[in-house]
């Protein structure tokens, strides 16, 4: 497994398209570093300090649920205003708004464009 950095996190993080979301485990995954969710939780907690163009609202935990304990509601607030269903117990339909396979995607087709 590859050291990722918080800029991995970030790229991976922007690719994410408005009204989806994708799991921590499935940003570490698609920054080559599977097992490092909690360091993807780490880095986009950092963004509470720093003015970043990045969507930390579009992550979620493996069950699609708002685990953020600094801004879950504003999370959600954000979610829902674009497009996405959040429960009442702040939870997201993995089936239907999981865009890991979207950034993938995309990501592959960037690498063979390399």
């Amino acid at each position: 497994m590859m050291p990722i950095t918080f800029e991995d996190v970030y790229r991976v993080v922007r690719l994410i398209p408005k009204g989806r979301v994708m799991s921590y485990s499935g940003v570490a995954r698609l920054c080559g570093a599977p097992g490092s969710a909690r360091y993807v939780g780490f880095a986009l907690h950092a963004l509470l300090h720093h003015n970043r163009d990045v969507p930390w609202w579009r992550v979620v935990n493996a069950r699609g649920r708002i685990s953020n304990i600094y801004a879950p509601l504003e999370q959600r607030k954000r979610l829902e205003a674009e497009g996405v269903h959040v429960s009442e117990t702040l939870e997201v339909d993995m089936e239907q708004y999981d865009a890991e396979h979207i950034v993938a995607a995309h990501l592959r087709s960037y690498k063979s464009l390399r």
